[in-house]
């Protein structure tokens, strides 16, 4: 059996080689359309990626409750226009609300923060200790405040890397003090670099202190500007969400019929869409990529079937000396199997370098994977198999006696 296909495989090569141009082209048809679904599919696997980590960086199942807008003079003024958020909604919330694991009170707004004679246009945040888990941020250097530091409302703070970037040249920022407004707050820690956020905003320009510090000594309220809440899963945010707008709605003595004074949203669920429709947009480029190699299928047809018309009399001399249907028929399959095989593995070595060469010029991050090469290449055997077996099939029920006479 084995010497049996080994002869099959060395006719089918040595057929090939007598047709070089033909077989070459033919090759180079099914290798293109490989290195285009590679390509493809590597690009499109890397935004995907780039979503799913704008999607882990967003936080852990964050649910984000925002102070809503409020009207003035029949003028309906923007979102965070009302005081009605407070400490204790964030508290209730923790304690009431089931599937809800982390609860972050936040104060913010915008400052110029100063050390030395550098100074640096940014954003504090007042929140609690569980910010850094909620949101899925990593430290870089030293630590985060305490629940300690939050009762006794410390000036201490932790920067954001574009801050650091900004106040600090060559020097660790580490045990300096960085004025913001006229507090004077040490520095205890420093922020991992997270980088543009989905809408581009810097994620890294801003600096964090505790909520109480910038209510007592930054702003001079009592109210919030946002919660953020982290979900135990995320198949109870939903049920969460809708026990939040309750709670809150009593807690704050709504009516029927009066709107929201705070906004409840889920950002979470604006990325995954992202996710979709780039992996849907990813799907629908690799079956156009795909629809090349149909067309090297058909040219494998194509050339099979001049094969056959070229080579009748050779088919009608095999079947009167002993040859089987089988045998011819596995003779000019093998053929096809060869071409479409010799594609694959040409193909995927163009992949590669073709993904190589958009990442180095256009800088696209992309993503090459084993499996879809492996899935690429037999993809590429399949296609040989559909589109020679007609061929190989047709060949085989040649009759010997008129295949002789052919001329």
């Amino acid at each position: 059996m084995y010497s049996y296909l080994r002869t099959i495989l060395f006719e089918a090569f040595r057929e090939l080689g007598r047709n070089t141009v033909r077989s070459t082209l033919t090759v180079l048809g099914i290798a293109v359309g490989i290195a285009a679904f590679i390509c493809v599919v590597a690009i499109g696997r890397a935004g995907s990626g780039k979503i799913e980590q704008q999607l882990h960086d967003l936080g852990d199942n964050m649910i984000w409750i925002e102070a809503g807008s409020r009207t003035a003079s029949g003028v309906r003024l923007g979102s965070r226009q009302t005081k009605t958020l407070i400490v204790e909604d964030a508290q209730q919330i923790l304690a009431q609300v089931p599937g809800i694991k982390n609860s972050v009170p936040n104060v913010d707004g915008h400052s110029q923060a100063v050390y030395g004679n550098t100074n640096w246009g940014t954003t504090y945040r007042g929140v609690s200790p569980d910010f850094l888990e909620v949101r899925r941020w990593d430290m870089q250097q030293g630590g985060m405040f305490t629940q300690e530091d939050v009762d006794r409302a410390a000036a201490v703070c932790v920067l954001g890397q574009t801050v650091v970037e900004g106040l600090f040249t060559d020097e660790n920022p580490m045990g300096k003090t960085v004025r913001i407004k006229t507090v004077p707050c040490r520095v205890i820690g420093v922020l991992a670099a997270k980088g543009m956020s989905a809408n581009g905003q810097d994620q890294d320009d801003f600096i964090i202190l505790p909520y109480t510090t910038a209510q007592k000594r930054i702003t001079g309220t009592f109210w919030l500007d946002d919660i953020f809440l982290s979900a135990t899963s995320q198949d109870a945010m939903a049920e969460a969400t809708r026990r939040i707008t309750g709670l809150l709605r009593e807690r704050h003595h709504l009516h029927a019929g009066e709107p929201d004074d705070f906004n409840v949203r889920t950002p979470e669920e604006l990325i995954r869409t992202r996710l979709q429709a780039s992996n849907l947009l990813t799907l629908l480029l690799a079956s156009t990529a795909s629809l090349s190699l149909i067309v090297g299928g058909v040219g494998i047809m194509n050339i099979m079937l001049v094969s056959i018309t070229q080579r009748t009399r050779e088919i009608g001399i095999r079947m009167a000396i002993g040859a089987t249907e089988t045998d011819v028929q596995l003779q000019f399959l093998s053929e096809a199997v060869v071409i479409s095989l010799l594609g694959g593995i040409f193909g995927v070595i163009l992949g590669i370098l073709g993904a190589q060469l958009v990442q180095s010029t256009l800088h696209w991050q992309m993503q090459l994977s084993w499996q879809i090469m492996a899935f690429a290449s037999l993809f590429a055997a399949a296609t040989g198999i559909f589109f020679g077996y007609y061929p190989s099939r047709k060949a085989a029920q040649l009759n010997p006696i008129e295949s002789l006479r052919y001329e």
